[in-house]
């Protein structure tokens, strides 16, 4: 069965408030929950290292220490662009942005990531769209798969998709809302919020965003005009 929404129409102010406080909130717990499991287990590992009876266990405790540092790491500087203003940058090369999809989402899942855009500049927009993008479609993928991204820059726009393929392929009720810019009904918060923040930047920017669900398959197809 096939559940297609076209490019989405503009939500009205009242169902979609992307400055009120409320938003911010449901955002700042997202971040905290993909920051949370890293920083834990490092807390986990000085833990193990400060105990007498655990010292056998002390090469363990540093590469859980290290590798939980190093994803960390990672989900900061990929949430600084996705979600961030990331400084003063403007643009961002495509090659950047494979590096961030891949070390910052793709290296912690089950899915494969196929990074097929050539190397170009993109704008703040859709660099932003593409990488909640790319998180979106790895998050399609709970039993793996692969994750194909496009962009193309044609014609004044930055054409953006995401073929997400593998079994049991599927987005929650709460992204296919917000991906629409429907408000929050019942549901998780979290994949909602990242949902509709990504409808809303690439609505501010002018573009439009729609999304495919079928057999173990999900595609998002998104656009943004070229320039700021």
């Amino acid at each position: 069965m096939t559940d297609t929404a076209a490019p989405a129409s503009p939500a009205p102010a009242a169902s979609l408030d992307v400055n009120g406080p409320d938003f911010a909130a449901l955002v700042a717990a997202r971040l905290c929950h993909d920051f949370i499991s890293p920083a834990s287990a490092i807390v986990s590992g000085l833990d193990l290292l400060e105990d007498p009876s655990a010292q056998d266990m002390r090469d363990d405790a540093m590469s859980l220490i290290s590798s939980s540092a190093r994803k960390l790491a990672d989900l900061l500087q990929f949430t600084r662009v996705a979600f961030g203003a990331s400084a003063s940058a403007e643009s961002f090369d495509s090659r950047e942005l494979e590096r961030l999809a891949q070390q910052g989402v793709f290296a912690h899942v089950r899915p494969n990531l196929t990074w097929d855009i050539a190397p170009q500049p993109l704008n703040k927009a859709a660099s932003r769209a593409l990488l909640n993008i790319a998180q979106i479609a790895a998050s399609a993928l709970p039993a793996g798969g692969a994750a194909t991204l496009r962009a193309v820059v044609a014609d004044g726009r930055t054409a953006i998709t995401a073929d997400a393929v593998g079994p049991r392929a599927r987005l929650r009720p709460e992204v296919l809302a917000g991906l629409k810019g429907e408000p929050l009904g019942e549901g998780l918060g979290g994949p909602w919020v990242q949902a509709a923040y990504l409808f809303s930047v690439v609505r501010a920017a002018g573009g439009q965003i729609g999304v495919e669900v079928a057999e173990e398959r999900v595609s998002i197809a998104a656009w943004t005009p070229a320039l700021d």
